[in-house]
């Protein structure tokens, strides 16, 4: 699986992405995780299964998940305290829900 964290900056997100790739299975270590900022989205958004904003940019939300349903890929937002505290076990498993979801509604 392919995940994407979309950030600000970057600066906090690239901790949550190191804590996500801890929280790995040993049959997921080949998933890929990676942060990019809001700007460059659209050019790379269809590359990954599972779209996660940081809190900070949740204000976006409505723009990029009409972007990435046209191509079946869910976004969500996370959970404020979760990404504070660079709960990398929670936030990986709060993709694989939106991922397993995605056909559900």
């Amino acid at each position: 699986m392919k995940i994407l964290l979309v950030c600000a900056a970057g600066m906090s997100t690239s901790l949550v992405v190191n804590k996500m790739k801890k929280a790995l299975g040993p049959d997921e270590q080949d998933w890929i995780i990676e942060a990019n900022p809001a700007e460059r989205f659209s050019s790379i958004f269809k590359n990954y299964d599972v779209i996660l904003l940081g809190p900070q940019i949740r204000f976006k939300k409505d723009e990029f998940e009409k972007m990435a349903s046209e191509y079946d890929i869910p976004v969500g937002i996370i959970n404020s305290v979760d990404y504070g505290l660079t709960n990398g076990e929670k936030i990986l498993n709060f993709a694989k829900e939106l991922y397993k979801n995605k056909n559900k509604n």
